[in-house]
């Protein structure tokens, strides 16, 4: 059994001591002092306690009282070595004013010896890499010689990392083994820490030894430079002098000059010095002063748009008007009026082919001005049109700015092509942002939210392409001046084949013109049997396509030339046609009519199939119907029953189909064709094969106007019809519509569906007489 001892007490309040540590302690308070000199009286033990908080923990260090003197500064203070732990237990009378207590020796426990050499050994490993980070290789020396693994946890009293919660905790735990998993743990934590920290002052100190040195180098350079007469170019740098210089609008400059006041007040290494050259050298890039004068010669500029492109009339006669008010304001020394240029902003809207991007280019040559173009199909952003803030990171202005500053001047031909793809999400709508840009009224004082500077756009002439009016939202149409361009006649692609795309596609088949001959027929049949298009991408394609077979065989066999492509020859370069006339072959029996429609390609014939059969009476409309479509079908059956022209009909099932069922269809326009199919399944009497027909129909018969007839009627003269059904009040479109179109068509203007029926349905055949 353990003898109980009776030890005077030594409270530390501000440290912890182990067995095995050798430690000073001062005698500055009474109780410290007390202590000293009740181990003095008796055989220099004391019971070293730690008091962390005004409480006197439940075990201590037996420590001996070594030396008692004063330290260099003249402190009073006694030096002692711990021994061993001791659990206290209850306060005893001793003398003097110490407080004495007994203390019964408690010895330290080793469960599994094994275990506790292990964690030793993994302990030692973690003290001594801490001592060489530190230096401390007399230390390493001791600690590696210790092998007890009581003694060795113990000296983790030395340790700076561990606070006195830390070393009171392994002062009161007998257990070795989990005193040295606690200090296991511990110190792990403090090397990660101390990794950690390591690394961040290696960023710090790397980086700024890189900024120092990155420095050093530059004024070297710069006196290097200096002393070989290799300085930047005059104004390089001299930002001031620059503006000065340059011939800014007054706004402009006040701008810049203020800029450049930032500039020079800020220092070299700060990223706003950057931002500052960016955005001035932005500015003076801008061509505020520049302009090309337009050409003023209306018969010239008529000559090349002609040369250039066959047919668009309408949007050639807005050019030359554009020209001609040009030009007299020219004449007369007409300034800007409220501030505002002499500007157009046209809108080209048609079908895919029809040359509206290549008009752009054409259209620029012929004003004698710069061209640029701006595609804005996917665009998302509004930042696109209106630039970045100059707070970003990598701003940049915008599209329109950006045109302004490629172009060279300020009066340039700027093409916006694919308007109506331009989209929307969360980061705004470009559309919005193209409403200032677009709008005669506004656009003089255009506001970039990079340049941050009024800019005038005025004196563009901007040329916006479209496939359809749908997809472009209203305020931004009602911006624009439409031109519509609704395809070619198949006169005018003959023209277009032979002036242009055959010259094209024989260069680039690496053909001489005297390789190959085309005749007016083959061309036509190309134009009419081997494609069906408003525009002459795929007429174009079928001309390289027969050009890369006549290089194949100029190649391959000893052939005369020229080669000679004519209708009969055509079929072994292209194959068979592929698109036939068909309207007689759909239409001999009852109950089929055709109509006309449009696509975003242009002008199609639309086939309506009607028929009927024994069942519960009912309609079935199949074919992708839109619901104004499915409405034209009941409101034509209607028609048909008030009107006592249904027959049996109304007792039996009715199907209602429209062909290319994969094809969404929908509008007003297919009523009388609807009404025709019906009427002709009624009474038996098939649709005449050369009729086609469009219009919006009424519950009592009326023929309403219907849009896009123009294009409907060029589609009808390609598919082969030769009559045409339209509502009489769009007689006025036919002005529009090529003179060689409509000396081919008979055009039956109609208000009232009883005349389309007399039109379209074959006469009722006459009975026999008895």
């Amino acid at each position: 059994m353990t003898e109980t001892l009776k030890l005077p007490v030594l409270p530390l309040a501000d440290s912890v001591v182990l067995p095995g540590m050798v430690v000073p302690v001062r005698l500055d308070e009474p109780e410290i002092q007390a202590a000293v000199d009740a181990a003095q009286s008796v055989d220099r033990k004391v019971l070293i306690v730690p008091r962390p908080d005004g409480k006197y923990a439940a075990v201590g260090t037996i420590a001996v009282l070594e030396q008692v003197g004063r330290l260099p500064n003249g402190e009073k203070a006694a030096v002692v070595r711990g021994e061993g732990r001791a659990q206290i237990g209850s306060g005893v009378t001793g003398p003097g004013s110490a407080l004495w207590v007994e203390a019964t020796p408690v010895d330290e426990t080793v469960t599994a010896p094994g275990k506790a050499a292990e964690l030793a050994k993994e302990y030692k490993a973690l003290v001594v890499g801490i001592l060489q980070q530190r230096g401390a290789w007399q230390v390493v020396d001791s600690v590696q010689q210790i092998t007890d693994p009581g003694q060795l946890a113990d000296t983790a009293g030395w340790a700076s990392y561990l606070d006195l919660d830390h070393k009171a905790q392994l002062l009161a735990e007998i257990d070795v083994i989990k005193r040295l998993e606690l200090l296991i743990g511990w110190t792990r934590e403090h090397v990660a820490e101390q990794e950690v920290s390591e690394k961040i002052s290696n960023d710090v100190r790397e980086g700024m030894e890189k900024t120092q040195r990155e420095f050093l180098l530059r004024q070297q350079l710069a006196a290097i430079r200096k002393e070989l007469g290799e300085d930047e170019p005059e104004g390089a740098d001299d930002y001031r002098t620059r503006v000065e210089s340059a011939d800014l609008p007054e706004h402009v400059r006040k701008a810049a000059m203020t800029e450049v006041g930032k500039l020079e007040r800020a220092s070299d290494q700060s990223p706003e010095s950057g931002w500052i050259r960016t955005w001035l050298d932005t500015v003076l890039d801008m061509p505020w002063s520049e302009s090309t004068t337009d050409n003023t010669d209306l018969k010239a500029a008529r000559e090349i748009l002609d040369a250039d492109h066959a047919g668009l009339d309408d949007v050639k006669e807005r050019l030359i008007e554009f020209l001609a008010v040009r030009a007299r304001r020219d004449r007369k020394g007409m300034e800007k009026v409220g501030g505002r240029g002499s500007g157009a902003v046209l809108s080209l809207v048609g079908p895919p082919g029809v040359g509206k991007t290549s008009l752009g280019e054409s259209v620029a040559h012929a004003l004698g001005r710069k061209f640029v173009r701006v595609a804005l199909g996917g665009v998302r952003d509004e930042a696109e049109i209106r630039g970045h803030r100059r707070t970003y990171v990598g701003a940049l202005p915008g599209r329109i700015v950006r045109a302004i500053r490629e172009a060279g001047t300020m009066n340039p031909v700027v093409l916006l092509d694919e308007i109506d793809k331009v989209g929307s999400d969360f980061r705004g709508d470009p559309t919005a942002a193209l409403l200032e840009v677009l709008d005669p009224a506004q656009n003089h004082t255009f506001r970039d939210h990079y340049l941050e500077v009024d800019l005038d756009l005025s004196d563009v002439l901007f040329l916006a392409t479209a496939n359809a009016f749908d997809t472009i939202p209203g305020p931004l149409l009602d911006r624009m001046e439409v031109v519509t361009l609704d395809g070619y006649t198949e006169a005018e692609k003959i023209a277009i084949a032979r002036d242009h795309l055959l010259p094209r596609q024989i260069e680039k088949a690496g053909l001489e013109p005297s390789d190959v001959e085309f005749t007016e027929v083959a061309l036509g049949m190309i134009a009419a049997e081997y494609t069906r298009e408003a525009g002459v991408r795929q007429l174009e394609r079928g001309l390289a396509k027969a050009l890369r077979k006549v290089a194949v065989k100029l190649d391959s066999d000893d052939v005369e030339r020229p080669v000679h492509i004519d209708a009969d020859a055509l079929v072994t370069f292209l194959g068979r046609p592929r698109f036939t006339p068909e309207s007689a072959e759909r239409t001999s029996v009852p109950g089929v009519a055709t109509g006309l429609a449009v696509t975003g390609a242009g002008g199609d014939v639309l086939f309506i199939e009607a028929t009927s059969m024994e069942g519960e009476p009912g309609l079935i409309l199949t074919g992708q119907l839109g619901d104004v479509m499915k409405e034209s079908v009941s409101i034509a059956l209607s028609y048909l029953r008030s009107r006592g022209m249904a027959g049996d009909l109304a007792s039996k099932k009715l199907h209602v189909h429209v062909p290319a069922g994969a094809v969404p269809k929908d509008g007003p326009s297919a009523g009388v064709t609807m009404t025709t199919a019906l009427a002709s399944l009624a009474s038996g009497r098939p649709v005449r094969s050369s009729v086609g027909m469009t219009g919006e129909v009424t519950l009592q018969g009326k023929v309403l106007p219907i849009g896009g007839v123009k294009q409907k009627l060029l589609a009808a003269h390609r598919a082969g019809l030769t009559d045409v059904i339209i509502p009489k009040r769009n007689e006025p479109d036919l002005d529009d519509l090529p003179e060689s179109v409509r000396g081919e068509l008979r055009i039956h203007p109609v208000a009232d569906v009883s005349e389309v029926l007399e039109l379209a349905l074959e006469p009722a055949p006459v009975s026999a007489a008895a």
